[in-house]
């Protein structure tokens, strides 16, 4: 990785509540987005625990990735972070202080837009301190049970940040395969991306009720397909699967710490493959700070984990 500029910090203007009931467990959950200072970074704080616990939002702190994604201890920790993050990310709020009185945030509609809308009513300031804008010097490609996730360099004379994603079931699936492209700028991320909700099969859902995971939830509030497409509710994209994967991927890319400048292109990706890519990021970008210059880390290709399966045998990562 390399620097290729800086931009000042962000933080909220002032608090930001949202309340809801949790997806997972079906509590009832208040979160509060406080301001904080320079170099916070992103923290979640268990205000319903003795001591108020925090755990900050970095991709050595994951301690899981099976259908979400989350961080600390079982004890301690926060699951299903990734909404909250990409909201966060999404409107480039780099310092805050995420307070819960559950170990999940609110569920809403499976999506980001309430999040935005709450970050969006606080405001937002800059802050004095600087924040990196690291570029990929090489390719970082992974893959893993064929599913692959990569961070390209911008062609020349282009800065920012892109997402393509891929998403493919398989040709006997009730959703259809579907690809979408946006760039990662909060106006784009408002209008394109936050409003997208999780999605699932319906035998997905049915495993998952009998783990005691969404009893409480109908197919009416969450994304359910069955054989003959989405029950009891109405798309609001035709590729809203795709776009909703597009958001988990911001959420669970925020836990690198940094801001990345370049093209990430992913195919049936899923939380497992966005942390690590997080992790390979973050992990360069602290080598190239700890040598604090400018010299580019060369490091890139990382081959498959675990190789590519069988055509017949592969799965879409979950949502």
């Amino acid at each position: 990785m390399q620097r290729i500029g800086f931009r000042h910090q962000r933080t909220l203007r002032t608090a930001a509540s949202v309340r809801g009931v949790g997806i997972v467990a079906g509590a009832r959950v208040r979160l509060r987005f406080l301001p904080a200072p320079e170099n916070t970074g992103l923290v979640f704080v268990r205000t319903d625990l003795p001591y108020r616990p925090m755990t900050p939002a970095r991709a050595d702190r994951v301690t899981g990735t099976n259908r979400r994604t989350t961080l600390g201890t079982a004890e301690t920790g926060v699951t299903l972070v990734e909404h909250v993050l990409a909201a966060l990310a999404g409107l480039r709020i780099d310092n805050c202080r995420i307070e819960l009185d559950a170990a999940e945030p609110p569920g809403l509609d499976g999506s980001a837009a309430g999040f935005v809308e709450a970050l969006r009513h606080a405001g937002t300031v800059l802050q004095a301190d600087r924040r990196p804008v690291w570029s990929p010097a090489v390719p970082i490609v992974l893959a893993q049970a064929g599913a692959t996730i990569a961070l390209y360099p911008n062609a020349d004379g282009q800065t920012g940040c892109r997402v393509s994603y891929t998403l493919d079931y398989g040709l006997r699936s009730p959703i259809e395969r579907q690809t979408f492209t946006t760039a990662v700028t909060p106006a784009a991320f408002a209008r394109d991306v936050a409003h997208c909700r999780t999605f699932l099969l319906d035998h997905e859902a049915d495993a998952l009720r009998r783990q005691g995971v969404g009893r409480h939830l109908t197919a009416a509030e969450l994304l359910v397909f069955g054989p003959r497409g989405v029950i009891d509710n109405t798309l609001r994209h035709a590729d809203e699967p795709a776009r909703h994967k597009v958001l988990d991927l911001i959420g669970d890319l925020a836990l690198c710490g940094a801001d990345v400048s370049g093209h990430i292109v992913a195919y049936r990706s899923g939380h497992s493959l966005n942390v690590a890519l997080a992790r390979a990021v973050g992990e360069r970008v602290a080598r190239a700070t700890a040598r604090d210059d400018d010299a580019p880390d060369t490091e890139g290709v990382i081959l498959p984990t675990r190789g590519f399966l069988p055509r017949r045998h592969r799965r879409q990562e979950a949502a």
